[in-house]
């Protein structure tokens, strides 16, 4: 007996952790719950819609500062603005297609083109490293004077206060509709963030008559971008090669055992797509029950299982009769 149903509902302590959990938090497969689908994607092109205008404004002021003083610091800080306001593009576009109905060639939807948006992200962010490590170096060969550090300083300020609270929308709204690809790229606007305040640092340095402190802060920025791009591959392609968290697993196996008539759970399988989450399971039932109690049992577990997973949005559930041992 095979039953599927398609539904639409939706640490640790101290200071290391503390910032172990800034730059590269725990995933949250298990995202809260969203209505429907439809919500969900909405929610996410608002998101990247607001946060597109935030971080164009915070690139663009910090641009006109750039040219005046010429630090080294601030131009790659703004750098990774302006890539970090991009991927807002393909998130959109992403989000937007996930709305799409199935069609007869692409049978479950268009939620993957959301993980391949995040291969963007991760895209956008190794070029931001590169170009950053790459003008910081140049300057340390090549040192150059630094004019306007106030304005300088301001600039850096306000391009922390502008990406984080990017980030925690971001972070925020991809934990509540699953979207590992927006998760990424709001880890992406708080590493922008950090590094914003780095900037001040260089200029102090500078004040204080230590002019390699601009370059220098540079390449602090371009390791704190690696970091960040560590996880952000982490997470998308644990998405693309269809891992879940295996607290997800164990508790729909649970949950499946749990059933009267049910013997065993033969097996569970997970997967994310953009971000909904998609169940198949295989159940050994008590051979002596009526093909109606075998339906009930395959129709009642996953029913169940869309309230204990978050984001499931289908279920497949086998049911087969047990072997009796011979």
């Amino acid at each position: 007996m095979t039953h599927t149903h398609s539904h639409d509902h939706g640490h640790s302590h101290g200071l290391r952790e503390a910032v172990k959990e800034i730059f590269a938090p725990h995933s949250h497969d298990s995202a809260d719950s969203v209505d429907s689908a439809l919500e969900s994607s909405a929610a996410g092109i608002r998101a990247v819609k607001i946060s597109l205008l935030v971080l164009a404004a915070t690139s663009v002021a910090q641009l006109a500062i750039v040219v005046v003083s010429g630090s080294i610091a601030l131009a790659a800080d703004t750098i990774h603005n302006l890539s970090d306001a991009l991927t807002a593009v393909p998130l959109w576009i992403a989000f937007a297609l996930s709305t799409k109905a199935a069609t007869r060639r692409y049978t479950y939807g268009f939620g993957r083109v959301e993980d391949l948006a995040g291969l963007f992200v991760v895209a956008m962010i190794t070029m931001s490293a590169i170009i950053a490590g790459y003008e910081a170096v140049q300057r340390l060969v090549h040192p150059q004077p630094i004019a306007n550090l106030g304005w300088v300083a301001l600039a850096g300020l306000a391009g922390f206060v502008g990406n984080e609270w990017v980030a925690l929308y971001r972070i925020r709204i991809g934990r509540r509709i699953g979207s590992a690809a927006l998760v990424a790229d709001g880890l992406h606007a708080r590493t922008d963030g950090f590094t914003s305040l780095a900037v001040l640092v260089g200029a102090g340095g500078v004040a204080l008559g230590f002019p390699l402190a601009d370059p220098i802060v540079g390449l602090v920025i371009t390791a704190a971008i690696l970091a960040v791009l560590r996880t952000a591959v982490r997470d998308v392609f644990r998405r693309l090669i269809d891992g879940v968290d295996p607290h997800l697993v164990d508790t729909a196996e649970a949950v499946l055992a749990g059933h009267q008539g049910v013997r065993s759970v033969h097996s569970v399988r997970l997967r994310w797509i953009g971000h909904r989450l998609h169940a198949d399971a295989e159940l050994d039932i008590d051979p002596a029950l009526s093909l109606a109690a075998a339906h009930r049992i395959a129709h009642d577990s996953e029913h169940e299982l869309t309230h204990v997973l978050p984001k499931l949005a289908s279920a497949l559930i086998h049911a087969y009769p047990a072997h009796e041992p011979g």
